[in-house]
Formats: C-alpha cells, structure tokens, sequence
C-alpha cells in the first residue's frame, strides 16, 4: 500500500495546502484521504468527491481546483483496493474487492471523516461505480448529504454484451474459488494507458494523454482489470438498484447526468433509474463519453452549468441567484443542445 502522500506529478500537479491521512474502515481497511480548502469566500460547505473503479485522488487535482474556486472544501478518498489505499491481493495490479458490503464500509468511513473535518452543508459529487454506491447508500439514509451529482452511474455495465450470462458465470467461478482471478482476458494494464484510439473514457485527446501519463507514472496508485469478485460484486449492485422501488428509496435531491457516448455503462438504464426519482433531474450530454469530468472543455463546461446550478441549492441560494426555475430552464436547454446554456460560473447558472 501507498503512503498517505501525494504522488508528485510536475506536469499535472496536485492543488496546493492539501492534507493527506490514512484511516481504517470498521472492518480494518486502510483507506487514503485527502481534503482541500477553498480557495475564495463565501464558503459554500463541503464537496466529497466519490471516484469510479480503478481511479485515485490525483487524477481529479483540476476538478478538486474547480471546486476550490467556486467556495468548496474538498474531500476525497480512494477505494480499498486500488490508489493509495490498502490492497487485499498479492498481485496489487489486480483491481479486487470480495463483497459489496466491503465497498459499503469504505463509503461509510468516508461519511464519518467528513463529518468530523469538515464543515456542512454536505454534498456529493460522484462518478461510474462511485455514483452507484452512493445512490445506493442513499436508499438507507447512509448519505448524510444536502445534494448529489451522480455521473455516468453504473446502472448496467455497456462493454459486457451477455450480462445475465456473465453475471452467472461470475458467480460459479467466484463459488469454484476463482474470486481473486482476474476476468477472462484481463491483465496488469491500466485502462487509462491504453492507446487514445478507440478508447472508452473520453474523446479530449489532450486530458487523456494527461491521465495516461499520470496513471504509468503512478503504478503504486494505478490497477489494470478487474476480478471475478469484482465482477460479481458490480453485478449484485445492479440488480439492487434495478429493483422496481430503488429509485423511489433516494429521498437525497440528486442530478443525473449521463455520458450519450458511453461505451462503459448502460446510458438507458441510468435514464430508466432517473425517471423514477421523486427528488431528482437527470441530464444527457449527447457526445460525451464515460468520464465526463475528464472530457473536452464544450462538454466540460455543459457539465459546469448544469453543477453550478444544482450545487448548492435553493437553501443555499446566493444574492440574484436563478434558483430552481433557473435549474429546470438550465436542464432543458443543455439537454437540447442549446448553445445559450450559462458559462460555469454565471449568475444564471448559480443557484
């Protein structure tokens, strides 16, 4: 495991004043943290940043500098079993986790440290399979935030074209004993150093090749595939949220927003998910991909504007805000493609 440290990067360095720590879930995993003050006034709370599968703290230093900028402290972690935090198979390049409540712990711990460091009013800014466990811990009120930004969540894995086959084969291979292999085919490689051509995750050639250098420069931090056990796991969280009445569980004001072009997970079942909130809004940005925060600026700044307007809320409404009205005026243009949508940062954009 990684020390607590920031991975120095000089070509994509880490904001500035951060605080690193380490500390253990109830079940004794070491899990990494790292939160950031803002850097202008008002303060607006705090912002828990929530990564996706075989992602670390530093890949997201521009979007935690964003936030920064607009009144946020920042809070971010990485997942048990990838990063900086603690590795629970021999070949650490291997991205494994055993159950899902393993998964739940680390979310949880996560609460905990915001609550004890940081100031609220809280909110929650997440993506991919970070995205889907928060929506899910926000069915058993085990999200004590104000709002949440869900991205691209992982309602339905996109890349896998047999899933009822694949999540029972899973399972036999998991129960033969085959947990800690990886997926048939899977290997040491990082997604994220892959060729830019035919990649998954964006079409920014510029950022790609920013995390690329990033993840094969930080090998302590970075995983390639993932396990069966994974696998397994991602496909218990499915089918727990595909549930009928899950959606109608998330009583936390949430946004939506999904990536039209994204290979990874199922952007119809995320819309399914999404109109069944009583308490959200959901948007598709038409051309991005699955890392929408990692994407070119136009999309970028389509994903600004529609944050700027959701966070941090009517209650939290600054002086000559649009508030919600102005929201729902927001989601209707973005989702048409308007190209009149406020710039992130404007006052018809902040609530």
């Amino acid at each position: 495991m990684a020390e607590a440290a920031f991975f120095a990067d000089p070509d994509y360095p880490v904001p500035g004043h951060g605080k690193t720590w380490l500390a253990t879930t109830r079940d004794g995993a070491s899990l990494r943290f790292a939160s950031w003050r803002p850097t202008v006034k008002p303060v607006r709370g705090t912002i828990v940043v929530v990564q996706g599968r075989a992602e670390f703290i530093e890949r997201y230093s521009e979007t935690v500098a964003e936030l920064r900028r607009r009144g946020f402290h920042v809070l971010s972690f990485d997942w048990r079993g990838q990063g900086g935090s603690q590795r629970f198979v021999r070949r650490t390049r291997k991205g494994h986790v055993g159950r899902l409540r393993h998964y739940e712990a680390d979310l949880a711990l996560a609460m905990a440290e915001m609550q004890a460091k940081l100031p609220p009013p809280y909110f929650v800014l997440s993506h991919s399979m970070g995205a889907a466990l928060c929506l899910d811990a926000a069915r058993s009120n085990a999200l004590p935030v104000s709002r949440m930004v869900a991205l691209a969540p992982m309602l339905g894995i996109a890349m896998i074209a047999h899933p009822g086959r694949a999540k029972i084969l899973a399972s036999l291979l998991y129960w033969l004993g085959f947990g800690r292999a990886f997926v048939p085919g899977g290997g040491d490689t990082a997604i994220a150093t892959k060729p830019f051509e035919g990649n998954r995750l964006t079409s920014d050639p510029m950022r790609y090749a920013r995390n690329a250098a990033l993840s094969a420069a930080a090998r302590d931090l970075s995983i390639g595939d993932p396990t069966i056990a994974w696998i397994r796991t991602a496909f218990r969280l499915i089918a727990r949220l595909a549930a009928p009445s899950a959606a109608l569980e998330v009583k936390i004001p949430t946004l939506i927003i999904a990536a039209g072009r994204d290979p990874v997970v199922s952007t119809p079942a995320i819309e399914r998910f999404a109109a069944r909130l009583k308490t959200g809004s959901a948007l598709v940005l038409p051309t991005a991909r699955h890392e929408i925060l990692m994407e070119s600026d136009a999309i970028r700044a389509q994903f600004w504007a529609a944050f700027d307007a959701f966070i941090p809320g009517e209650d939290q409404a600054l002086p000559g805000s649009a508030g919600e009205q102005g929201h729902g005026g927001l989601m209707q243009r973005l989702a048409a493609g308007r190209e009149d949508a406020p710039a992130p940062g404007s006052a018809a954009a902040v609530p």
